[in-house]
């Protein structure tokens, strides 16, 4: 479907006559609307699955299972509801605003991005798990340096592709390893010939080793992607020069992908393996994830508490969740592995709530710019947390539903970010890792410190008139960013994304009134894993 969606819009694109009476944000319109459809086909394929385990399909390339089809249709929902970020512009002299409009573009990118996504969640081979991430990740390239005339946006552009390529060579050079010492591609396959590997015979434990460190580099290759520290350094610099429409897909979509592929080849490895007898590679794998781990809630808590800049303190905040979701990972029980599912949905839902909030809120505080802060493509991105000084005075319900997202990723309860750190640290203490779970209790507690020095700067600090912050006009619509020029433009945040921005926050606050629906679907799908 996805993939027919593209053909489709590349042409519709591509001819002129439609091109041109085509608005650009009717595009990311229909890219949402494809995106639900898909997940509605997704969903759909769950009725006719006939085995437990799992079907091969296209020559055992893919393997589709009951939480590859489920989490796809997550992927996919998430995916359109980023898409309602995209504000409506408007220009009242009928002048072009090609600056501004650049969701044609970003409709198609995404949809790129999104079919790598899906493909590397259900990859069974190899070839089909490098050819997916790169699809993603070319798509992901393209998207931060999406405003060609941003000098800010342009180096980030540059140098995520730079250092992606680099993740992507290890990756690449991981699976090389792996051919060519079981000569084999298929995941399947090569877990059965591990699994018979003879310690014992020279030949074999020189082969094993290789293979080892084929998985190893892999593994490297992933950690690298998804910013777990410590090669997390590309992704401060990144996040905060891509435009906040940009960086919510940057923050969300991969590491969703990357860690459900990750959760699926570690879960299904590890019968295959343990039952021969031979688990060199398992302990390795682990101690690896334990260390990116331990190393992502150290550096994710203790440099976000130097940043002032909104989006590089995000991009730390992310890294901090990052450490839990691999210790669950390393963890590898049916405990554990319930609690990572449930830490990637509720990760997932409040990113995606506050980086709504925050789109808003810069439209809301940049209501007069001009027509050179345009060029620039970013002039409604909050930079500095300063920025939102004394917001509670003008735009209370934004600044509480941004309150709300932030207490709930520092842990407070009764708030669904909460129950996902506890649900990680009751896993870890039931298997033994008191001293994860002790440091992942003591990063929780000082990260919560940079969450309410944004708090405090919304509440308690009284809103004046800066060059930076610029005071609120009663007369215009607090959704609405003017240019009282001869080339006016407005852009308007929908009525959509309000409610949408309502409707999740009110899930973040409300989850421990109704929390069987997500704890029930995230059980079963641990189990589902594993019922072997």
């Amino acid at each position: 479907m996805l993939f027919l969606a593209i053909l489709s819009l590349i042409v519709a694109v591509a001819l002129p006559s439609v091109s041109k009476g085509l608005p650009p944000v009717l595009l990311t319109r229909i890219t949402s609307i494809i995106f639900i459809y898909s997940s509605a086909l997704a969903f759909n394929v769950y009725y006719i699955q006939s085995i437990g385990s799992g079907i091969g399909i296209y020559s055992g390339l893919f393997h589709v299972t009951t939480i590859s089809q489920l989490l796809d249709t997550f992927l996919l929902i998430i995916a359109s509801l980023i898409l309602v970020a995209w504000p409506i512009m408007n220009n009242s002299n009928n002048n072009k605003v090609e600056n501004l409009n650049y969701a044609g573009e970003y409709s198609l990118i995404v949809l790129f991005s999104t079919l790598g996504s899906t493909l590397l969640v259900s990859s069974a081979d190899l070839i089909t798990m490098y050819l997916s991430i790169e699809l993603q990740s070319f798509g992901v390239y393209i998207l931060a340096a999406l405003h060609r005339n941003s000098e800010s946006a342009t180096n980030a552009g540059l140098k995520y592709f730079l250092l992606g390529g680099l993740s992507s060579c290890l990756i690449l050079l991981g699976a090389g390893l792996i051919y060519t010492y079981t000569g084999l591609t298929n995941f399947e396959a090569i877990y059965s010939l591990v699994s018979v590997y003879d310690t014992s015979s020279v030949l074999l434990q020189a082969g094993a080793n290789g293979f080892t460190l084929g998985i190893i580099l892999i593994i490297v290759g992933f950690l690298f992607k998804i910013s777990a520290a410590p090669l997390h350094n590309w992704s401060p610099d990144v996040y905060d020069d891509s435009p906040t429409i940009v960086t919510i897909w940057l923050t969300i979509m991969p590491k969703i992908a990357i860690l459900i592929f990750l959760l699926e080849v570690i879960t299904q490895s590890t019968p295959s393996i343990a039952y021969g007898g031979w688990i060199g590679d398992l302990s390795s794998v682990k101690n690896l994830l334990l260390i990116s781990s331990l190393l992502s809630l150290i550096v994710g808590t203790v440099v976000g508490l130097a940043q002032s800049r909104i989006k590089r303190l995000f991009a730390y905040s992310t890294i901090s969740h990052i450490g839990f979701i691999l210790l669950a990972l390393a963890i590898n029980t049916e405990q554990s592995i319930e609690s990572l599912i449930f830490y990637i949905i509720q990760y997932s839902l409040t990113n995606l709530t506050t980086f709504l909030i925050i789109i808003a809120l810069g439209y809301v505080i940049h209501n007069n710019v001009n027509t050179n802060s345009i060029k620039k493509g970013s002039e409604k991105d909050l930079g500095f947390i300063i920025e939102l000084k004394g917001q509670f005075f003008a735009n209370p319900l934004l600044s509480l539903g941004l309150s709300i997202c932030l207490f709930s990723m520092a842990g407070v309860p009764p708030l669904i970010g909460f129950f996902s750190k506890q649900f990680v640290l009751y896993s870890a203490i039931e298997s033994g890792y008191y001293f994860m779970a002790v440091v992942a209790i003591i990063v929780s507690v000082i990260s919560a410190s940079y969450y309410l020095k944004i708090i405090r700067v919304l509440h308690t600090e009284s809103l004046t008139e800066s060059p930076s912050v610029i005071t609120e006009n009663k007369d215009q619509n607090l959704f609405k960013n003017v240019i009282n020029e001869d080339k006016a433009v407005s852009a308007v945040i929908t009525n959509f994304h309000s409610f949408l921005i309502s409707t999740l926050t009110l899930t973040i606050l409300l989850f421990v009134l109704k929390p069987s629906l997500i704890l029930n679907s995230t059980q079963l799908l641990s189990l589902s894993l594993y019922n072997y």
